[in-house]
């Protein structure tokens, strides 16, 4: 027989791989994360009328849809030949959609301060809250892509007119509006309620109201400018995603937890001994997207019947390189077929509405700049016809060098 006393406590120890409490709250921890991340969007998704979320293979092209034609006149003659009507579904890229990743950790130091409960809730609701954000800023960003442009003189009649526009242009395309989405800002929404009391839900970060001044549903949002109303029908919208359970990953020692009901976002938490923090890893590929952005609606507030040059907000900064300058536009542009020219010159130059800019420099909305300090830079949005929208004008400060 083995003399037990000079074994010791390693009698006691427990086997390898064994499953211990440690490691079931991590598990139920990840299921959290995930289950908490999936019905939140799903709130959102049931709200839009989106009833499946469509899987796509990493890196595939988000690609949206125009469709041009006219309908001929039915009014014929007997025995005369009857007009075709032909139309035609024109697609452009517009993204890729591709698993994202992302990394957040809780120190030692925080778990011993605020306890571990404390410390993992609050650091997860807001790397939650981060990921939220990440879709949510790539939808509002196709959003204000727009192009079905528009101006009004009141706030009432641009949201009016955003609704009809995109029903009228769903009617042309032959398609059944199921219902209107429009996004609003949150200022806008107060200055017409006044002292009124309303309710506001929220879903997956967006806060909307049903019912709502002729739309279905309303969202309310600071990320949409002041005196402007964004509306699409419902069924424009559909929901993309990447698997982020899928099997190659797992063979490739990368498993993470996912909710099997929805597959939108995988988590995984493990040690990290060598920094003493929980480190935690998420990744997901989720993408809100409107098939037709020439049914995307994008009134603003304050023009006429002879429109007037909006305005852009532009900034200067000195550039990477010697003689260069890099701009910030806080404007978006309202649509994908519009685009960013310029002209630097000592003083600012004049600009209309419809202002022809084709002989400008076009500017990416990203690369540095060439140019002198103390010049003016006058930046324009023109439409696909190169006439002025918008313009926007800086002093240009520039790298000095050495």
């Amino acid at each position: 027989m083995h003399d037990i006393r000079r074994l010791g406590l390693q009698v006691f120890a427990a086997p390898n791989n064994l499953t211990g409490e440690a490691q079931i709250q991590v598990k139920a921890r990840e299921i959290d994360f995930v289950t908490s991340f999936g019905k939140n969007l799903q709130a959102l998704l049931d709200i839009l009328g989106i009833t499946r979320m469509i899987r796509k293979e990493n890196g595939s092209e988000l690609k949206t849809k125009t469709v041009k034609g006219t309908l001929k006149s039915g009014e014929v003659g007997e025995g005369e030949e009857i007009p075709m009507s032909q139309y035609t579904v024109e697609e452009q890229t517009f993204d890729k959609i591709k698993i994202e990743k992302y990394r957040k950790g809780v120190s030692l130091e925080a778990i011993a301060d605020k306890g571990y409960e404390a410390a993992v809730q609050d650091t997860d609701e807001e790397f939650k809250s981060d990921l939220r954000n990440v879709v949510s800023d790539k939808f509002y960003k196709q959003l204000m892509a727009g192009s079905l442009v528009g101006h009004e003189s009141t706030w009432q009649m641009a949201v009016a007119m955003a609704i009809g526009k995109v029903k009228d242009k769903f009617k042309k395309m032959k398609r059944t509006v199921t219902g209107v989405a429009a996004w609003v800002n949150t200022l806008d929404v107060y200055k017409y309620v006044g002292a009124a009391d309303i309710t506001l839900q929220t879903a997956f970060g967006f806060e909307y109201m049903k019912n709502f001044l002729g739309a279905d549903v309303v969202f309310i949002s600071s990320e949409i400018p002041e005196n402007v109303v964004i509306a699409t029908p419902l069924n424009n919208m559909v929901a993309y995603y990447v698997d982020p359970g899928d099997s190659e990953f797992a063979k490739a020692g990368l498993v993470f937890t996912t909710d099997p009901e929805t597959g939108f976002i995988g988590f995984h938490s493990e040690g990290s001994y060598g920094r003493m923090i929980s480190d935690n890893f998420a990744i997901m590929g989720l993408r809100l997207f409107c098939e037709y952005l020439d049914a995307i609606a994008y009134i603003s507030v304050g023009g006429s019947d002879t429109q007037t040059l909006g305005t852009l907000n532009v900034t200067s900064e000195a550039g990477s390189e010697a003689g260069t300058t890099k701009l910030t536009v806080k404007e978006q542009l309202m649509s994908m077929r519009n685009c960013w020219k310029y002209k630097d010159a000592a003083a600012a130059t004049a600009v209309t509405y419809g202002m022809d800019v084709k002989n400008w420099s076009k500017w990416d909305g990203e690369s540095e700049i060439t140019s002198t300090a103390g010049h003016h830079i006058t930046l324009v949005e023109c439409d696909q016809n190169y006439k002025a929208v918008r313009s926007g004008d800086v002093t240009v400060t520039v790298n000095p060098g050495a």
